[in-house]
């Protein structure tokens, strides 16, 4: 099941249009990414000060499917499609809630975005630690 964080779409997010600005779906999904990690019980910082080290993202693809646009509710997912020990995949999707209860919602953008572990001290790659591995199952 994927995490789900709601996202309402502003002017600094749009382009002249009012259409949202392409590279802002990254940032969303960035704030999908840090609140999933946050309803599993880890902070970007405390993993980076407590326990040495952090993700950063190596690789982002996204495919733009249909234009989101100001006031537009959307809900950002995240989850793992791919677990090594030093990376994960991440699949996301951009949605654009229904107005209706009980209607579909419309996919807008979907995106695979991976990240690797890296010792915070000196960014070189790393084992993930094993108890935040093992909460991906």
């Amino acid at each position: 099941m994927a995490f789900t964080f709601p996202v309402r779409v502003y002017w600094e997010d749009t382009d002249a249009g009012g259409i949202v600005f392409y590279a802002n779906y990254l940032k969303f999904f960035e704030r999908a990414r840090t609140e999933w990690l946050r309803s599993l019980g880890f902070s970007q910082q405390a993993l980076r000060t407590e326990h040495g080290g952090m993700f950063v993202v190596s690789q982002a693809q996204l495919q733009y499917l249909r234009p989101a646009r100001l006031d537009d509710e959307l809900w950002i997912t995240a989850q793992v499609s791919e677990k090594g020990r030093a990376a994960l995949t991440i699949e996301q999707q951009a949605l654009l809630k229904p107005q209706q209860a009980g209607a579909a919602p419309t996919l807008l953008c979907q995106g695979q975005v991976r990240v690797g572990w890296v010792d915070g001290a000196h960014l070189r790659p790393a084992r993930i630690p094993n108890f935040v591995l093992e909460t991906f199952a």
